[in-house]
């Protein structure tokens, strides 16, 4: 069995202008770097300007997206809650791969007014349907107390164990997998 590391991709799931999730995202990516333990990079979906699914003009950018998802053995989802679901970025980013997500573990780090918990909760079912194994620990972000002014992140420090209790698992995970999507 071999020591290395696995790559784990910090997907932001959002594009929307004035988005918070690339400071959810950094803030992950700053507590798991201190682990050392996986190699960790931000996935931006915003960056790869995917088309929807079926339009045949964004061929370059899906294929960008497809090596980008090859390149990881497991995930840690950003997730938004907008009107109680998941942005349809994600949906769309999710739904223009198939393969590159079989067999690879994920985690859930999302935020709304309720915690981003029913986006976790649609998230969960689109995750099983993509063979994506999702690990049990859920860090919640509210609104109303993480954020100032529902813009500015300042988390409490009660979602570090959270935090690393579900890197622990996505970990573990994605090393238990990497046989199988490696295959």
């Amino acid at each position: 069995m071999t020591k290395e590391n696995v790559n784990i991709g910090i997907i932001l799931g959002s594009t929307r202008p004035g988005r918070v999730s690339p400071q959810v995202g950094n803030w992950v990516k700053e507590i798991a770097e201190k682990r050392g333990d996986a190699n960790y990079e931000l996935v931006d979906i915003a960056e790869f300007k995917l088309p929807f699914l079926g339009d045949p003009s964004g061929e370059e950018q899906v294929k960008a997206w497809s090596s980008k998802l090859k390149s990881l053995d497991g995930f840690v989802f950003i997730v938004a809650e907008y009107n109680h679901s998941i942005t349809g970025a994600l949906k769309n980013a999710l739904d223009l791969a198939r393969d590159e997500w079989n067999n690879k573990a994920a985690g859930i780090v999302s935020y709304g007014s309720t915690g981003g918990a029913r986006a976790a909760e649609h998230l969960r079912g689109i995750l099983g349907e993509l063979q994506i194994a999702d690990v049990r620990t859920h860090p919640t972000l509210s609104l109303f107390t993480d954020f100032e002014n529902y813009s500015t992140f300042k988390p409490a420090d009660l979602h570090l164990n959270n935090v690393n209790l579900m890197l622990d698992q996505v970990i573990a995970w994605s090393k238990a997998l990497k046989p199988l999507h490696n295959a």
